[in-house]
């Protein structure tokens, strides 16, 4: 499905950076695409006021999304727990009724759910509000962990870089690769990046109050993974029956020992191909997997991509010796 005329709705206090992403990738004519006409809409009136205390001189009104083709919602307020104006919501609406594609970048994803254009829908957002999202609005599918969503007219990104990763897709999607690489080589991006947002989370399992006996244990299995650390041990350490401490676990963590010491592993694994220069192998033995044939699936899963793709992103620039 092609598009030429793309609504970018802007709302007050926004990020600069997020509101300039779609007008960055669809404001300025290349190579064979055709000319894109851009509007930049203050859904508010007036001059858009951004987050830095920049104003923004928006040319267009809401009536000009009655056309659009595109109709995209860069972002919205930081917290985004409060509601978008209603003339804003039936625009997009209105819009999406009529056949256009709706899409939200970033914390946009809030203004679409409050619009009703998500529910039943799976939809992400900036991770970490992520678990916001799912909480206000529970009749959306919230996936936490991926770049965007397409849902063929409704269409949600990732936060901030995750928003080029899905205006990118769109040229893909209507005009083909080479179109979506020459604006990515333009703007010196990737033009398409493996893996999802689990690759950019910290995802620290909560961990017991220090100073009580399943606490001391998970120190220790902590300072040991490279050891073959079993759940027995663990719940001896911690002086407790393995019943009484997988209860205890579960209730303390959410988790279960087994996930937990997995989880601890992958997270071992992730500083290591941050910090250091050493093979996965190594990096895997040190961590307790048997090798990088081991660690390589249970990575993936957790974070999104392999080892080696993750230390492309995340590892050191490291000095090497003269």
């Amino acid at each position: 499905m092609s598009f030429r005329t793309v609504a970018v709705v802007l709302f007050d206090e926004i990020p600069l950076f997020e509101a300039s992403v779609p007008i960055a990738v669809f404001g300025e004519g290349r190579g064979e695409l055709p000319d894109f006409e851009v509007r930049a809409i203050a859904a508010e009136g007036g001059p858009v006021r951004t987050d830095v205390g920049l104003s923004l001189a928006a040319p267009y009104g809401l009536d000009a999304v009655e056309d659009a083709d595109l109709v995209i919602v860069p972002t919205w307020r930081r917290p985004p727990d409060e509601r978008p104006p209603r003339a804003a919501l039936d625009a997009l609406v209105s819009a999406h009724r009529r056949g256009a594609t709706v899409v939200s970048l970033c914390l946009g994803t809030f203004v679409l759910a409050a619009a009703g254009l998500l529910d039943g829908l799976p939809a992400t957002t900036h991770w970490r509000y992520a678990p916001l999202l799912a909480r206000t609005f529970p009749q959306v599918d919230v996936r936490p962990d991926v770049l965007y969503v397409d849902e063929g007219r409704i269409l949600t990104s990732a936060g901030s870089a995750g928003g080029i990763d899905l205006c990118l897709h769109l040229v893909r999607r209507a005009y083909g690769s080479k179109a979506a690489n020459d604006i990515a080589r333009g703007m010196v991006v990737p033009p398409h990046r493996a893996g999802g947002q689990a690759q950019y989370i910290d995802h620290p399992v909560p961990a017991p109050v220090s100073g009580d006996p399943l606490s001391e244990a998970l120190d220790w299995a902590v300072a040991h993974l490279h050891e073959e650390v079993t759940v027995d041990a663990l719940a001896s350490r911690a002086t407790m029956s393995r019943r009484t401490f997988d209860r205890r676990f579960r209730q303390v963590t959410g988790t279960t020992p087994t996930q937990w010491l997995l989880h601890q592993r992958i997270l071992g694994a992730q500083r290591l191909l941050e910090t250091t220069d050493e093979p996965v192998e190594r990096v895997a033995r040190r961590v307790g997997f048997a090798s990088a044939v081991a660690l390589r699936p249970h990575f993936r899963r957790q974070v999104g991509v392999s080892p080696a793709t993750y230390r492309e992103s995340f590892g050191a620039i490291l000095s090497v010796p003269g």
